[in-house]
């Protein structure tokens, strides 16, 4: 029998008809084009009816504490392993038991409590400018602190997600210190006062507003596979190098899920992440979003070979959580705006 995706774009309360047996109720951060192909294809071969509440990741977390347990979300689809680490900190999520996810999914990139699990994987490499930049002056994160890249780097602001997991990573590589440092020499080096996203931060690079950007590949991948020509032609100025090859390896982060504390389809919702590690919803993701698998085999997309294999970082993913705070208060002190 046919099944229903519903779509709910507004931010009203899911009607008690959606805690029946044979539905399940999610709440993600993930656009409506990188959700509704799998989503349908879930529920064709589950016969669950899933109802879903888009929108911004921490509103969406925010909401889940105000509903409390009156929350109609079963589960929790979000953006970046500190958000999960938020969410789980205020008691919003509870422990999954899963086989499934447990053979899949490393260590690494799963809570270490189970509350919640990876499902694809970011690289926030440096980007670098094909005509003005040698990729052989480039090596670290950290070497991005010294003089010669005054005014020739480019990042968003401080209140980025991203930027606050990659402090925090490094806090937790290199102690608090250290890291601060680093920080106060990256923000020397601005060509100029952080503004828009990775995007934007790419398009600077292309332009020659600077020469070197640290961005998520899968805007770059976006960027590339645009229907925007600017676009295409921009990324195509750029290039991707892969720090730390020789030590901790890259920096990376996910996308994850979690069960809600307050779900009502708690089975259903765990059927849906283990759906989302499948060889076909992992290459779905590595071609349509140019997001890496989290699971082991499956064949990377051609814009993902194109940038080359390289070693990632294998920190555990609660530090970027544990570590925000601190990565928060040390981005501040060193005026990353």
């Amino acid at each position: 029998m046919f099944q229903r995706l519903t779509l709910l774009l507004t931010a009203t309360l899911l009607s008690c008809s959606a805690f029946a047996s044979g539905e399940l109720n999610v709440y993600s951060s993930r656009q409506e084009q990188l959700i509704a192909p799998l989503i349908e294809q879930f529920s064709k071969q589950t016969g669950i009816v899933v109802n879903v509440v888009t929108g911004k990741d921490d509103a969406l977390i925010e909401r889940l504490r105000i509903e409390g347990r009156n929350s109609p979300a079963d589960l929790l689809w979000t953006a970046d392993a500190g958000r999960l680490h938020r969410a789980k900190s205020q008691g919003l999520l509870q422990p999954i038991e899963s086989e499934v996810l447990e053979a899949v999914i490393p260590a690494h990139l799963r809570d270490a409590d189970q509350q919640w699990f990876g499902l694809t994987t970011r690289a926030r490499p440096i980007m670098y400018a094909r005509d003005r930049v040698d990729p052989a002056e480039l090596s670290t994160y950290e070497a991005l602190a010294d003089p010669k890249w005054k005014r020739r780097i480019c990042v968003r602001s401080s209140d980025n997600i991203y930027n606050q997991s990659l402090v925090a990573a490094m806090i937790e590589h290199l102690g608090e210190e250290r890291t601060e440092a680093w920080t106060r020499g990256l923000v020397a080096n601005f060509a100029r006062p952080p503004a828009g996203g990775d995007r934007e931060q790419i398009s600077a690079v292309a332009a020659g507003v600077c020469d070197i950007a640290i961005a998520n590949t899968y805007y770059l991948g976006g960027m590339l596979k645009s229907p925007n020509a600017a676009d295409r032609q921009a990324a195509e100025k750029v290039a991707v190098f892969w720090p730390n090859q020789d030590g901790t390896g890259t920096h990376v982060n996910i996308t994850g899920a979690g069960v809600t504390k307050a779900a009502r389809n708690r089975d259903n919702a765990i059927r849906l992440i283990e759906f989302m590690v499948s060889d076909e919803a992992q290459q779905w993701y590595a071609e349509g979003n140019s997001e890496y698998p989290v699971k082991a085999g499956v064949e990377w997309s051609e814009v993902l070979k194109r940038w080359g294999e390289f070693k990632a970082d294998e920190l555990p993913m609660n530090v970027l959580g544990e570590n925000n705070a601190a990565a928060l208060r040390l981005m501040d002190r060193a005026g990353w705006k």
